[in-house]
């Protein structure tokens, strides 16, 4: 768990953090090695999910040796799956980040939601739904960690 005091929002204890794979943590399915340490630092202070398709077919791969949990989508309404998610651990102890379409839900109902503008771009959806935006997925992880 983490302290979190978030201006205008007030201080709140984070529990959880939920993040999408393909272009937010990693690019053409590879997650960098920063970005690998860096969530295994998180993961010994936060439950931290990775919310995924899994479209390659090998994410637990990708993660093996990461504190992490992936939870795999169903085929069908992402963006829904991703927000019901969120709801199911608690939106006031969780942090979304996320870049695509279908994380704009996630991101809106964290309480912090934190969108990723990377190469690829980001759906203006998530960006106007989010709290805070970065360039970089590292940014975004040591925001959350300092």
């Amino acid at each position: 768990m983490i302290r979190l005091d978030i201006p205008g929002k007030g201080i709140y204890e984070i529990e959880n953090l939920v993040l999408d794979f393909n272009g937010t943590i990693a690019k053409d399915g590879r997650i960098h090695n920063k970005v690998k340490d860096r969530l295994n630092l998180l993961g010994k202070k936060l439950k931290v999910y990775i919310l995924t398709a899994d479209t390659r077919g090998d994410v637990e791969e990708k993660v093996r040796r990461l504190r992490v949990e992936v939870v795999r989508l169903e085929e069908g309404p992402e963006a829904e799956q991703k927000r019901d998610f969120v709801r199911k651990v608690g939106p006031q102890r969780t942090i979304a980040v996320g870049n695509g379409y279908n994380d704009h839900l996630m991101v809106k109902e964290a309480v912090l939601g934190i969108a990723v503008i990377g190469p690829e771009g980001a759906a203006k959806e998530t960006v106007l739904n989010a709290d805070v935006v970065v360039t970089d997925v590292l940014d975004a992880l040591e925001l959350i960690l300092k």
